[in-house]
């Protein structure tokens, strides 16, 4: 019998790779207000009458249009402007997002009043061997498990507390799923009946490991956060925000927004040994630490793009706040903390560096043969990493900071400049150490440690020093 409470429908959204890089100004269209009119009451509760359009005048609707651009990391307007009209026509999960927090729950002790829970798999997707299905299910619970005193068992018949399955269109729950692509799954919140259940739209295609297609483990672990009391969280890092993303599911660790989640439900992991070390929960960086050393920094086609572990902030003239994104959600096949990066805008390349190897991209479009060695860049073999790297659009040399030293690269020769390497103290007068650099309006930044240095190139003026985080636009400033 289907439960009273409101069910719980997930429909993760596509990975952004198609995403333009550089904001476009469109026209918000009259099609584009009744659309944002029908998010806005599905997602973030508002309430006006019927065929009356978005009404750019509303207080309502400005300030529901606040809530969803403050959620999802937005210029907070209050207006239907571009950007806004483009995250709301991403494919997107159904529950409502108005309340902006890291992790949720769905209130009202909606939560299993036990810890040992089963789970049946209904039926299965022809596009995985059975085998691989069950896998990717019971280590997707098992993400929840680690950190819960939660234990799974599985059932072959019957009724269990999560029951799975595939299935299209209008599939038995009265919410039919919308063919390929948008909604990828839905699941419901702890109760009877229903509740608990996880269902997956069999008009897409599911990979075992694969980011061809949706990972069905990454996809499963989401749902199932859903099935234990989980709401949504506008924590970009969050195995709980609503936005599909791919990641390696053999290294995957449940980020710290999901376990103090899903531990203000049920507690610590009773059974967890003390003595054995494992991987720490990954935490999301934040743009007012003040101690925050950056990995790398560069500009792409107008915008500033900053590199932290697995994330990175994009900042554009038209921003008032830098947008946080997972690296892979933009380059699916990039390295994670990174340790250099630099945009060559002659040939529309952005070259990102890690240990002896460095990936190349048009936008976000991989570049055929990389990644190559570092000494493809005539770098000598013993270089191990690049600290830094900073392309000069004047001269067209691109700089490569190893440690206490630089070495000049010609752009156009492809060839290492004469009478390198150079002490950095040479040209940067008062900096010894680099570990992030990039140019922007005419002026060089040099970032050490926690620190940036405002410098002329040309005359090796040194300007001004400031926090690394000063083109980052802290809010709590």
């Amino acid at each position: 019998m289907k439960s009273g409470l409101l069910s719980v429908i997930l429909s993760l959204a596509v990975t952004a790779y198609c995403v333009p890089l550089v904001p476009t100004v469109a026209e918000v269209t009259v099609q584009d207000e009744y659309f944002a009119e029908s998010y806005l009451k599905s997602f973030f509760n508002l309430t006006v009458e019927r065929g009356r359009g978005t009404r750019r005048g509303s207080s309502l609707l400005s300030k529901k249009l606040s809530e969803m651009q403050r959620f999802f990391g937005l210029r907070i307007t209050g207006t239907l402007d571009d950007d806004t009209v483009k995250m709301m026509k991403k494919p997107r999960c159904g529950v409502p997002d108005g309340k902006v927090t890291r992790f949720s729950t769905f209130g009202s002790h909606l939560k299993w009043e036990k810890n040992s829970l089963n789970y049946r798999i209904v039926n299965y997707t022809p596009d995985m061997p059975q085998s691989e299905v069950e896998d990717s299910i019971e280590k997707a619970l098992q993400v929840w498990a680690k950190f819960t005193p939660l234990r799974f068992t599985r059932i072959y018949s019957g009724t269990a507390d999560i029951m799975i399955s595939f299935g299209r269109q209008s599939h038995g729950d009265y919410y039919p799923f919308d063919g390929p692509g948008n909604t990828l799954a839905h699941a419901f919140a702890p109760s009877s009946g229903i509740g608990g259940d996880a269902h997956f739209d069999e008009d897409e295609t599911f990979t075992f490991r694969s980011n061809s297609g949706y990972v069905l483990f990454m996809v499963a672990a989401h749902e199932f956060g859903h099935s234990l009391g989980l709401s949504h969280s506008d924590d970009p890092g969050a195995l709980m925000y609503p936005v599909y993303t791919y990641r390696n599911p053999d290294t995957f660790v449940l980020p710290r927004d999901d376990v103090n989640g899903i531990q203000s439900l049920y507690g610590p992991n009773p059974d967890k040994d003390p003595f054995v070390v494992g991987p720490e929960p990954p935490t999301t960086p934040d743009a007012c630490d003040s101690t925050m050393v950056l990995d790398a920094v560069t500009t792409l086609r107008g915008e500033m793009i900053f590199f932290k572990d697995s994330f990175f902030w994009r900042s554009y003239p038209q921003s008032y706040s830098p947008q946080q994104s997972l690296i892979t959600n933009f380059w699916p096949t990039a390295p994670t903390n990174i340790n250099a990066a630099y945009e060559n805008p002659r040939s529309d390349r952005i070259f990102l560096f890690k240990g002896r190897r460095v990936w190349a991209y048009n936008g976000y479009s991989p570049v055929q043969g990389y990644p190559k060695k570092l000494s493809s860049f005539g770098l000598p073999r013993g270089v191990k990493k690049v600290d830094a790297a900073l392309h000069d659009v004047n001269s067209g040399k691109t700089l490569f900071f190893v440690g206490r030293y630089y070495f000049s690269y010609d752009e156009t020769r492809n060839t290492m400049d004469r009478g390198f390497p150079k002490q950095v103290d040479e040209t940067f007068p008062g900096l010894s150490k680099v570990t992030a650099a990039f140019q922007y309006r005419s002026f060089t930044y040099i970032y050490s440690g926690p620190y940036m240095y405002e410098y002329n190139l040309r005359t090796s003026r040194l300007f001004r020093v400031l926090r690394n985080s000063y083109f980052l636009l802290c809010t709590n400033y």
